[in-house]
């Protein structure tokens, strides 16, 4: 079982994936640097590296469906 702990809801907004806000400085609308076309390379399998650009915070995300990121850590 998935722990809801370790995700995180995302957006898509024209090619921009983006989060409403950070976890961890609660910058609200944070455009993350990864595509929309890189999410298919995760649910595949390939674990991707990344930085919120607000605070540098780094997460490794696992898997993806169409609404969460999930993590390798707790985010909540």
């Amino acid at each position: 079982m998935i722990p809801f702990s370790h995700t995180w809801p995302y957006d898509i907004l024209l090619e921009d994936l983006y989060v409403q806000y950070c976890p961890f400085c609660d910058k609200e609308n944070v455009i993350l640097p990864m595509k929309p076309k890189e999410l298919q390379t995760v649910r595949e399998g390939k674990k991707k590296l990344l930085v919120f650009p607000c605070c540098k915070t780094s997460l490794t995300v696992i898997d993806t469906d169409t609404d969460y990121l999930l993590f390798d850590r707790a985010v909540r």
